[in-house]
């Protein structure tokens, strides 16, 4: 029985990563596939295993999910909080239920693979669209919103992952896989450029530039740091543009579809941090926060003092449209203790795998996608910060083979 658990541990956690974008369609089986691992868990982890978790950013993580359960329960609100410490639990029970495994290389080809399923998926769909509308727009498109298998700023974040694996994999040498690395690189990065996931191609920007510290070559080293430079300032001033267009525009929303507006996010993240900076300033120091349900109240207030637009506050408080930052969302509903044991966890992860691009660059794309989005307010988002920190795990103490420790 411990054999052939030990055999198909490794391909659930294979196979739940593959499914995840594909949650709305089949809501039942990542659950299922949960259950089955942690049900197998017992029987094949050995007590060495568990040393795994005996490092700095680990500890420093598990040490914030704690602090969050602990200020919730003292604070008497644990039952309004617990739906997004629950997603917390679920990046650190995956983080958990895979220390068995002996690196992160399944787990990544279920990634990639996830990836190409998902672009194809919404490709299929936006031909299908695209025929029966009779009309063929890509960027911040209706048609393009409509056919995403799931919301562009996840699905940008997984091709970013299958991008960031792929040029992880590459081997030195001429090998025929690197072929498919490179064709996989090229497909994720049009896509994300077709979607216009902004987000996304902000940090594709950083990681070839960051790329360039861990290499050989200096003179080509310079080269891809000034182009990616360029090419960051080149967004800036479209960003820029994007904002002087916006209040154009402004007056006309009304005659635009409801998903249309939605797809419009700077308007939309302006607006809400200058509600939540409003927050902070008007409080002082917190220091429990006021809790996950309560930051959403505060927020929706905020929106009903200060949106004059009346079509814009209604859609504020129709959506109840979160802090739109992670580290904003941690500090107001869980206070400054929290906000600090999360960033103790990123910056001792960045000191301890700081030498290896692989790791780091998963440290940026937490940061960057932490700075623009409440990634434990979305289940998905709970399951890729869990993929981030088995990646931590695995390559903090690395190991020589692929699959499960002989038992």
């Amino acid at each position: 029985m411990r054999i052939l658990l030990s055999a198909i541990y490794p391909y659930v956690f294979l196979l739940l990563y593959l499914i995840i974008p594909f949650d709305n369609y089949i809501r039942a089986l990542p659950n299922i596939l949960l259950g089955v691992l942690v049900v197998a868990f017992p029987f094949i982890v050995r007590k060495s295993d568990f040393k795994k978790l005996r490092t700095g950013p680990i500890v420093a993580f598990l040490s914030f999910f704690s602090f969050l359960i602990i200020n919730s329960l003292i604070a008497g609100r644990l039952a309004e909080d617990f739906h997004i410490i629950k997603k917390v639990m679920i990046a650190v029970g995956l983080v958990i239920l895979y220390i068995p495994v002996a690196d992160v290389k399944k787990i990544n080809s279920a990634i990639i693979l996830s990836a190409l399923a998902a672009i194809v998926f919404s490709v299929y769909n936006f031909v299908l669209i695209a025929h029966g509308t009779g009309s063929f727009i890509l960027g911040d498109s209706p048609q393009v919103v409509e056919s995403l298998l799931i919301d562009r700023l996840y699905l940008g974040m997984l091709c970013v992952f299958s991008i960031v694996i792929s040029v992880q994999s590459l081997k030195k040498e001429y090998h025929p896989e690197n072929n498919y690395y490179l064709a996989n690189i090229l497909i994720n990065a049009v896509f994300i450029i077709l979607i216009a996931s902004k987000i996304s191609l902000v940090v594709l920007f950083v990681l070839l530039l960051i790329r360039q510290f861990y290499g050989k070559k200096k003179i080509w080293r310079v080269v891809v740091a000034l182009i990616a430079i360029t090419g960051i300032i080149g967004l800036g001033f479209v960003l820029k543009q994007e904002k002087e267009f916006s209040s154009d525009v402004s007056d006309s929303m009304h005659l635009t579809p409801a998903f249309i507006e939605k797809s419009m996010t700077y308007e939309l993240r302006a607006t809400v941090w200058h509600c939540a900076k409003m927050i902070i300033q008007d409080n002082e120091l917190l220091l429990s926060g006021v809790g996950f349900k309560g930051t959403q109240e505060v927020l929706l207030d905020c929106y009903d003092s200060n949106i004059e637009n009346v079509k814009k506050k209604e859609d504020f408080l129709l959506n109840r449209y979160n802090s739109h930052s992670q580290f904003l969302d941690f500090y107001i509903s869980a206070g400054i203790i929290a906000l600090m044991l999360f960033l103790v966890f990123i910056l001792l992860s960045f000191f301890t795998l700081r030498k290896n691009f692989f790791p780091t660059a998963m440290l940026i794309i937490l940061v960057m996608y932490c700075l623009v989005e409440n990634v434990f307010h979305r289940q998905i988002g709970a399951y890729y910060v869990g993929f981030i920190l088995i990646v931590l795990v695995t390559m903090i103490k690395p190991v020589e083979n692929n699959d499960l420790k002989d038992i």
